[in-house]
């Protein structure tokens, strides 16, 4: 709140500035009039309204004074007005009958008033031209059944940050031309069908940071337009299958920050291919299944941020081919299927980070060609399969901080691609190598590629032992039998009767795909 009164203050001291060159001889005491048909009433020391008595005036603003009543007939001698607003004033009580002289309203803006607790029926009666009503940061508790019944051309109603819990039924029935509905930042528990009964143009729908536990399976039945649902800050529990099967314009979901555990594959099996945008970040979900979000063909944008996902199937995403954006990040994921990212080619933003991941396939990023931004940060990564980054286009943002990162052989494929765009890994500073020992605490850059090497095990020097040794004209052949191969710099030595030693060495890089345990086959070199 505090934000939006000095946003609205400095754009109004502006037009004051702006006001100076044009101010009226007939200006009202302690009023600014910017031009004939705009005045701006703000002084701490202002009690009472002033009379506005030119008949060019169309818009009349009231904000920061100490004005805690308005009575019967407020601003009558000027009808004409259009414009009304009075903002962070001292309102304690606004009488039935204070707009009744004011009937060309369009416009009627009553917020940030902490004292004012209620409206008594009949207040907006006379304003059936009406477009715009606020009513934000106030006090309201509750508000009269019939209130806007007399408002049938608003489009836009505000209600944000009362403490009203709970709305009359057939609160806005007479709203046939409402587009904008706010009530967010209020205290509701429930929201029952009958409540948004006859908002036939309804657009977007906000009753975010309520105490929202229970929505009925009707709520949305009669409000079909609507294109922005934002439920995000309540408490709700679980989401009638069927609940948003008539939002057939729907385009923005925001249900961030409630109980959910799981939700049926039902839900949005129905949603209309209109939406867009999808945020179910900071719930409590914890399985998806493979029909979860079936139907959702439509979605650019789908967070599944701050949930308790360990695992997903690897179809979850599959009819998701338009998705751009995709934030898994503050999951419980420890792996990832190869083919879960299939067909996501207009993927731009893939949020990985803080999960536990330790390994992804080389092929997990096949589809990505026009991926930009790529968070692998605070996982359980010691190092990167070959080739991983290779379908990437245009190279854009990567984070890499916060794992493990074993610096050896096997991650000199990471080490040259980081060489080679470090411009684009952000944090780079940040990237430190947690093991072999004597690397650990030294950033990733500033380890030599010559030093990623691949100390050979106890183990594998027992099995040292059951080499042979070949000799085929002038070449000696060493034979070993090995579960894995490495970089490995092989150095002979030879000595003469005379105790003289020459040496031959010889470096063999091996590929990475032989680098690892070959189940198949045993390697030899």
């Amino acid at each position: 709140m505090e934000r939006e009164i000095g946003v609205t203050l400095c754009l109004m001291l502006l037009l004051c500035c702006k006001g100076d060159a044009v101010i009226q001889t007939t200006c009202p005491a302690r009023c600014h009039c910017f031009t004939p048909t705009q005045v701006l009433c703000s002084d701490e020391r202002m009690t009472s309204l002033p009379k506005v008595v030119f008949t060019q005036v169309k818009e009349f603003i009231v904000m920061t004074t100490s004005l805690a009543f308005l009575f019967p007939n407020t601003s009558q001698e000027s009808p004409q007005i259009t414009k009304l607003v009075f903002f962070n004033n001292v309102l304690r009580d606004i009488h039935a009958m204070a707009f009744e002289k004011l009937t060309q309203l369009k416009e009627l803006e009553i917020s940030g008033n902490p004292w004012l607790r209620r409206l008594f029926p009949g207040t907006f009666s006379q304003q059936g031209n009406l477009t715009k009503l606020i009513l934000n940061f106030n006090k309201f508790e509750t508000i009269p059944p019939g209130m806007f019944d007399s408002l049938a051309e608003l489009e836009t109603l505000q209600m944000k940050g009362n403490i009203i819990s709970q709305l009359p039924m057939f609160l806005f029935q007479s709203l046939q031309n409402l587009r904008v509905l706010d009530l967010s930042q209020n205290m509701l528990e429930r929201l029952e069908g009958g409540c948004l009964s006859g908002l036939a143009k309804l657009e977007t729908l906000k009753v975010n940071y309520n105490l929202i536990s229970n929505i009925s399976s009707d709520t949305f039945l009669n409000v079909t337009q609507l294109k922005e649902l934002n439920l995000e800050g309540n408490k709700i529990l679980d989401l009638p299958h069927k609940l948003f099967s008539m939002l057939t314009q729907l385009e923005v979901l925001n249900l961030r920050g409630n109980l959910l555990s799981s939700f049926s594959a039902q839900l949005f099996g129905v949603v209309p291919s209109s939406l867009k945008e999808l945020t179910l970040k900071g719930n409590r979900l914890k399985v998806l299944s493979s029909h979860s979000l079936g139907g959702l063909d439509s979605l650019t944008f789908l967070s599944l941020s701050s949930n308790q996902l360990s695992e997903l199937p690897e179809d979850v995403f599959r009819n998701l081919t338009e998705l751009e954006s995709l934030d898994l990040s503050d999951n419980w994921l420890t792996s990832l299927p190869e083919t879960i990212f299939q067909d996501l080619f207009n993927l731009k933003a893939l949020h990985l980070n803080r999960n536990n991941i330790s390994k992804v396939s080389t092929k997990l990023f096949k589809d990505q060609l026009l991926l930009q931004c790529l968070y692998l940060s605070d996982n359980q990564f010691q190092n990167l399969p070959l080739g991983l980054f290779h379908p990437f286009l245009l190279h854009g943002i990567v984070r890499l901080h916060g794992n493990p990162w074993q610096c050896d052989c096997h991650m000199r494929y990471l080490h040259d691609w980081v060489l080679n765009n470090s411009v684009k890994v952000e944090e780079l500073d940040k990237v430190f190598c947690k093991g072999p020992s004597y690397f650990s605490g030294q950033t990733f850059t500033s380890v030599d590629r010559e030093q990623l090497v691949c100390h050979i095990s106890n183990e594998w020097l027992q099995d040292l032992s059951k080499c042979s040794l070949k000799a085929a004209d002038d070449t000696m052949i060493i034979h070993c039998k090995v579960n894995r191969c490495f970089p490995l710099k092989v150095k002979v030595q030879f000595q003469d009767d005379g105790g003289g030693i020459c040496e031959n060495l010889e470096k063999k890089e091996w590929p990475e795909h032989l680098q690892w345990v070959n189940k198949s086959s045993t390697p030899t070199r």
